[in-house]
């Protein structure tokens, strides 16, 4: 007869074995091995399962979640080898699964057939592969499942390689890693304790079609392969994105879709209860994100359904026999040990002091359970039980045999006082157990006695402090303190080249100009360990806190700066995430970037069930939770937003999900947080900066001719190059619709940059003023001027200066430099210039002539008799080697006809010309000739010019008039020194 025992080979996995003296199986679904021991002959049968063991067909219909109350022992099993048997593998299997208003193909069997679960998901022609894993041994048991989750993008799902020098993918991109984290979280609570074999997702997008989204795919997918696998959990877990176009909720929106809406909401769950959410909205109400959720719940509901019909059909059956919990009577062990002062220590209000007195009482349980050995008070008030049938027999003459001494015949036992015998423990099991006893604790001081760990009551805020400024060469910054939790934010600006560049299957040459990157070391906990790349946890809290921000952030036309925020958490609490969107606003404030309206954050808390504590059974939401309040309880919902919205949200769950009136409880709890906490931001001390450093990088931003961009950017980039080191600017960004952005410490430098790219991409236009250009070549004419890199003008000798000149040597030489304005620009491009446009007027010298009221343009109006022309004359001729003002006199007599000139009646201008002074052939130009009171208007002259082209001396001389009114301005002739100009009675002498 087979009698069964249990040895324990490992404290922690004992291994159930069968001693017989005969190598029988007992059981069709056992098989025994015997091996001969060498001490007593004896043969031990170790038990191991057949083929119809119910690990492999009953276990597949048992409940797996009955058993996390329950503790069943370890067994170490292996597959029996069959040599003779080929390997066999499930058909493939093909399903459609509803996925908002399309479908998605799953195929399971054909890829990945050696993985426990594997799955291929279709979603339009993006496809994602994804597989789970275990190990054969289990790790180490711990208060932490073994999970590990891998996703990448393969560029060549989009039909590309990476933008860098390695072309194979490397260490996950932050994409990537949030990805990843969408995967894990909702997954994780489904595991059972108790599973200690390490598992593995890993997730590859194959195929990338543009229009669908990969991230929600792989949530869905990876819930798929581990409902199909041999890992126990409690439900199957589907993910889902919800958008809003309008006033329309989209379920699994396409990425053209997703451009126009103002919500980017996913959510993943179970069929009846909702694990984690995640999304990024434009101050949106509460009431709205709520039905976001409700349409994104059924959209999950449908999925699940499906996917449990897929797992009944070919999923394979969970290795629940492998679940190990720690013994049910550990629990009352460590009650009845350090009950009465952890209660004690939980009233500790600082965190520092609470954390080392909670680990001193731990090491103390751990020295009693697994070293001394525990008595239990029960066992101290128990009396050995005594075999009746010994006590019957028994006469009063019979010869009683004490302990150890053998009589012939009958042996009886004298009674004497029971000794219980110490219990000993797992070291691990004593650590898990011990730390949900103080979750307990701590959550039974809540709900019974309504006071948390540092006094508060559920829904209040802890203690608020801020300043900025602390960090005089910085750009911006703020240091932000909550209670325990601290983040110093500081805001650096900087131009486009500071922008990040994203590479990724969603856009080739994408960047970002807006960033923030969250930083946890060690110490801020008190703590000493690993420094180095950021973890898959400061990525994702950066991420959040970055897009809780964003919404806030002006335009790009109206503040083109690249802002880049770091948060370094200094101390921490719980909620630094949160501390982060504040600080982070307040530094922005800070540097001076003109925000829309200020943001706060909050983390909300949850103890679900509050009956087996002494509540009502109504779950508890507690407002700006605590890091053993976040260990400790069931839920971490942080949020973010103003007054009237929010703009960012993220819940994770410990718990078998919650319900949406759970949800929506918490979200009005967080809105009167957060106005709380804006209101404690507004008392800032020093408040915000609100200007820009003068530390600060300038921007100068100018908009040029698209085809000239070229030409600033030279070849291989030489000119740009040139103009930055000859200006000292920092940056010169070229794009190619013609905007140009210069970046500079000074404005002095940007402006030096800004004429010569004027200079460069110059398109001529009459009045412009050129400084500093160069003289090219002289010729007798005039000489040549580069207002432009190959652009030249000619500057006529008569523009040369104000004087009269013989040769243009006198004043200018090739490589000089000189200031221009530009004049005419003819049907040909060609430019004529002006030097003598820019100079200071001569000085006006007193002519000796009575001035009188027919003085113009001194606003006469007298008489001046006949006799004093030719002293004006004289005048005139005696000033010609001395430049002088231009005076414009006109001569009238009583019988001046008022009328003016009639059409047609007057002579060829050229017949009214007359030269004064023969003996001189000096020559000046006659810049303008005026009628003061309107007898020889713009449009009589003209007329009188006829085709504009006068003769002076019998020489032909082009000229050109311009005029409005009673001005008119006559260039490009050159004219006698002195002019009359004479019409029936008027009479005109312009003197030079």
């Amino acid at each position: 007869m087979l009698s069964t025992t249990t040895t324990k080979p490992c404290s922690c996995y004992p291994t159930l074995t069968l001693s017989s003296s005969s190598s029988t199986s007992t059981s069709s679904h056992f098989q025994l091995t015997t091996h001969n021991n060498n001490k007593n002959n004896n043969n031990n049968s170790k038990l191991l399962p057949s083929l119809k063991c119910p690990r492999f067909t009953l276990s597949k219909f048992t409940s797996p979640a009955s058993l996390l109350l329950s503790r069943r022992k370890q067994t170490h099993i292996r597959a029996l080898d069959n040599s003779n048997s080929s390997p066999t593998f499930a058909q493939p299997v093909s399903v459609k699964i509803p996925f908002g208003n399309r479908q998605i193909l799953v195929e399971t069997g054909h890829i990945g057939r050696q993985a426990s679960g594997s799955v291929m998901v279709t979603d339009g022609e993006t496809v994602v592969y994804t597989n789970v894993c275990l190990s054969d041994v289990p790790s180490e048991p711990s208060d932490f499942f073994p999970l590990f989750v891998n996703y990448q993008e393969r560029f060549s799902a989009a039909g590309r390689t990476s933008g860098g020098f390695f072309k194979r993918e490397g260490r996950p991109k932050d994409n990537e890693v949030l990805v990843c984290r969408l995967i894990d979280r909702p997954l994780r609570p489904t595991m059972l304790k108790g599973f200690y074999h390490e598992t593995q997702i890993l997730s590859w997008v194959y195929s990338y079609d543009g229009m669908h989204p990969p991230d929600c795919l792989a949530i869905t997918a990876a819930g798929i392969a581990v409902a199909l696998s041999e890992v126990p959990n409690s439900k199957t877990i589907a993910g889902v994105r919800v958008g809003l176009v309008g006033d329309n909720f989209i379920v699994n929106p396409t990425t053209e879709e997703m451009e126009g809406s103002v919500l980017d909401l996913i959510i993943a769950g179970t069929d009846s209860a909702i694990f984690m959410i995640e999304g990024y909205c434009e101050f949106l109400p509460e009431e709205k994100l709520l039905e976001a959720v409700k349409l994104g719940q059924d959209a999950v509901r449908v999925i699940c359904n499906e996917v449990d019909a897929l797992v009944k059909k070919c999923g394979k059956p969970k290795l629940v026999d492998a679940i190990k919990l720690p013994p049910p009577e550990l629990y009352r062990h460590v009650e009845e040990i350090a009950g009465d002062e952890l209660a004690e220590v939980l009233q500790i209000r600082n965190k520092i002091p609470r954390r080392k007195a909670i680990t001193a009482l731990e090491k103390r349980v751990l020295t009693i359970l697994t070293e001394n050995g525990y008595v239990s008070p029960d066992q101290n008030l128990a009396t050995p039980e005594i075999t009746p049938d010994l006590l019957e027999g028994e006469e009063e003459d019979e010869e009683v045999v004490v302990d150890g001494e053998v009589d012939e015949g009958d042996v009886h036992i004298k009674p004497i006082s029971w000794k219980p015998t110490p219990l000993l423990f797992s070291e691990v099991d004593v650590k898990l157990v011990f730390k949900e006893v103080t979750s307990k604790f701590l959550r039974r001081r809540i709900v019974e006695g309504g006071k948390r760990s540092d006094g508060r009551s559920p829904d209040e805020i802890r203690p608020i402090n801020s300043e900025c400024g602390l960090l005089p060469r910085a750009h911006g910054s703020a240091l932000f303190t909550r209670g325990e939790t601290q983040s110093l934010a500081v805001v650096t600006l900087g131009d486009k080249q500071m922008a990040q560049r994203l590479d990724n299957l969603e856009a080739v040459d994408e960047w970002k100009r807006f960033y923030l990157q969250y930083s946890f070391p060690p110490s801020s906990v008190g703590e000493v360990g690993r420094v180095g790349a950021p973890s898959r946890r400061e990525i994702g809290h950066g991420t959040l806190a970055e897009r809780a921000l964003e919404p806030i952030l002006p335009s790009e036309a109206d503040f083109p700066y690249t802002i880049r925020v770091e948060s370094n958490i200094t101390e921490s609490n719980g909620s630094s995430s949160m501390a982060s969107v504040c600080g982070g606003c307040l530094a922005l404030q800070d540097a001076g970037v003109p925000v829309k309206c200020s943001i706060a954050g909050i983390a909300m808390g949850l103890v679900l069930e509050t009956e087996e504590f002494g509540g009502d059974g109504t779950p508890l939401i507690l407002s700006d939770i605590s890091g053993s309040e976040d260990a400790s309880g069931d839920m971490d919902f942080k949020v973010a937003g103003n007054e009237d919205g929010i703009t960012a949200f993220q819940m994770d769950l410990k718990v078998g999900g919650i319900t949406l009136p759970v949800m929506e409880k918490a979200l009005h709890q967080a809105k009167d947080g957060r106005k709380h906490i804006l209101a404690e931001m507004s008392k800032c001390v020093p408040p915000p900066s609100r200007k820009l450093s003068k530390h600060a990088p300038l921007i100068y931003i100018m908009k040029v001719n698209p085809e000239k961009v070229n030409l600033i950017i030279g070849p291989g980039g030489k000119k740009i190059r040139s103009i930055i080191e000859e200006t000292g600017v920092e940056t010169i960004d070229t794009q190619d619709n013609g905007i140009v952005r210069i970046t500079g410490k000074d404005w002095s430098s940007i402006e030096k940059t800004k004429t010569i790219i004027n200079r460069l991409t110059i398109v001529p236009s009459v009045g412009d003023i050129y400084t500093n250009c160069e003289i090219k070549s002289i010729l007798p004419y005039g000489v040549f001027v580069e207002i432009a890199p190959g652009v030249e003008g000619l500057c006529h000798i008569s523009e040369l200066s104000s004087s009269w000149l013989s040769k243009a040597e006198e004043v200018v030489k090739v490589g000089d430099r000189v200031d221009v304005k530009l004049i005419e620009v003819n049907d040909r491009g060609q430019l004529r210039l002006s030097r003598r446009a820019l100079l200071p007027e001569p000085e006006k010298q007193d002519s000796g002539e009575a001035t009188d009221d027919n003085l113009w343009p001194n606003d006469r109006s007298a008489e001046q008799p006949k006799d004093k022309i030719s002293a004006s004359k004289a005048v005139s001729s005696s000033s010609s080697s001395t430049p002088q003002k231009k005076v414009y006199k006109r001569i009238t007599s009583p019988s001046t006809n008022k009328e003016g000139p009639k059409k047609g009646s007057g002579k060829a201008l050229s017949s009214l010309l007359t030269n004064q002074d023969d003996s001189k052939n000096s020559s000046k130009v006659a810049t303008s000739v005026t009628a003061k009171d309107g007898s020889l208007s713009a449009k009589d002259l003209m007329m009188l010019t006829g085709n504009r082209e006068v003769y002076v001396k019998e020489k032909l001389v082009n000229m050109e008039l311009q005029g409005e009114g009673n001005q008119i301005h006559v260039s490009k002739a050159r004219l006698p020194t002195t002019m009359l100009i004479v019409d029936s009675n008027l009479l005109f002498r312009i003197i030079l």
